[in-house]
C-alpha cells in the first residue's frame, strides 16, 4: 500500500470533474474528500483538517471566492487552489486576493494540476514542520536571519528592499503573488499602485540572480497579475515580455 501523501478536499458542483480527479489523485496517494458546494466545503474545513483544497470558482449558492474567504478565515495556512473557467487577469487577481494560493484554468491538463497539488502539500508540510530561516532553491540561497543571499555559494549584494522583496517571493515559492500584495508587503499600503516601481526592483533582482535576465528561471512573470518565484527548476526558463 502506497504511503499517504495528504488529504485533499475536492470542491466542484460538476460531478464529472470530481469523477475524473478523484481516482487520479487517489492513485498518487492522496486521500480525497468530496464536496459539491461552497457551503458544504466550508463546513468540512470547520470540523476537519486537510493538506490542500481544490476549489471550483463558479458554483451556485456560495461561490468559490466567498468559500475561499471563509476557509481562509478558518484555516489561515491551508493551501487553496482555485479551478476556474475564467481566464482574465481580473478574475485571477480576485481569486488570489480572496486568499487562494494558486489557480488552474479549465480545461486543465491533469498532469499540471496534480503537480500543483503535490507542490502545495509539500509547501504546507514544510511550513508546519520547521520555521525556515534559510531558503534554498536551485543555486539561490537566502538566509533570513543573517540577511545574506548567495548564488552558487557566492554572496550577492542586495539593497535592503531588494532583500525584502526576494524574501517575500522565496518564502511563497511556487505561489503567484499579485503586484499589490508585493508592493504593500514590502513597501507599505501607500505604494499599492506603484507598478513601475515594482518592475524596476524585479529587473534589478534578475540582473543579480539570473544567468540570463532576459530568460529568467527563478523570478517568473505572471502576466498582468504579479510574480512567482519558482519552486522547481523543472520549469522552463521564461522569456520576459513588455510587462517584465
Amino acid at each position: 500500500m502506497s504511503q499517504l501523501r495528504g488529504r485533499v478536499l475536492l470542491v466542484d458542483d460538476d460531478a464529472s470533474i470530481r469523477r475524473v480527479l478523484h481516482p487520479t489523485l487517489s492513485a498518487l496517494g492522496f486521500e480525497i474528500e468530496e464536496a459539491c458546494s461552497g457551503e458544504q466545503a466550508v463546513s468540512f474545513v470547520r470540523t476537519d483538517r486537510y493538506d490542500a483544497v481544490l476549489l471550483d470558482i463558479n458554483m451556485p449558492g456560495m461561490g468559490g471566492i466567498e468559500a475561499c474567504r471563509a476557509m481562509r478565515r478558518l484555516s489561515p495556512g491551508l493551501p487553496i487552489l482555485m479551478l476556474t473557467v475564467r481566464d482574465s487577469p481580473e478574475d485571477k487577481i480576485d481569486a488570489l486576493d480572496a486568499g487562494a494560493d494558486d489557480y488552474v484554468t479549465k480545461p486543465f491538463h491533469v498532469g499540471e494540476l496534480t503537480a500543483r497539488v503535490r507542490s502545495a502539500v509539500r509547501r504546507s508540510r514544510a511550513v508546519q514542520s520547521v520555521d525556515e530561516t534559510v531558503f534554498t532553491i536551485g543555486a539561490i540561497e537566502l538566509d533570513r536571519e543573517r540577511r545574506v543571499v548567495k548564488k552558487s555559494s557566492t554572496i550577492v549584494h542586495l539593497t535592503p528592499k531588494e532583500f525584502d522583496l526576494l524574501y517575500c517571493l522565496m518564502s511563497h515559492a511556487g505561489k503567484p503573488l499579485t503586484h499589490a500584495r508585493l508592493l504593500t508587503s514590502v513597501w507599505g499600503t501607500e505604494y499599492g499602485n506603484e507598478l513601475e516601481y515594482l518592475r524596476t526592483f524585479i529587473r534589478q533582482l534578475r540582473k543579480k540572480l539570473e544567468d540570463d535576465p532576459a530568460r529568467p528561471k527563478y523570478l517568473l512573470t505572471e502576466s498582468y497579475i504579479g510574480y512567482r518565484f519558482t519552486d522547481s527548476l523543472s520549469w522552463r526558463a521564461q522569456t520576459t515580455d513588455v510587462e517584465s
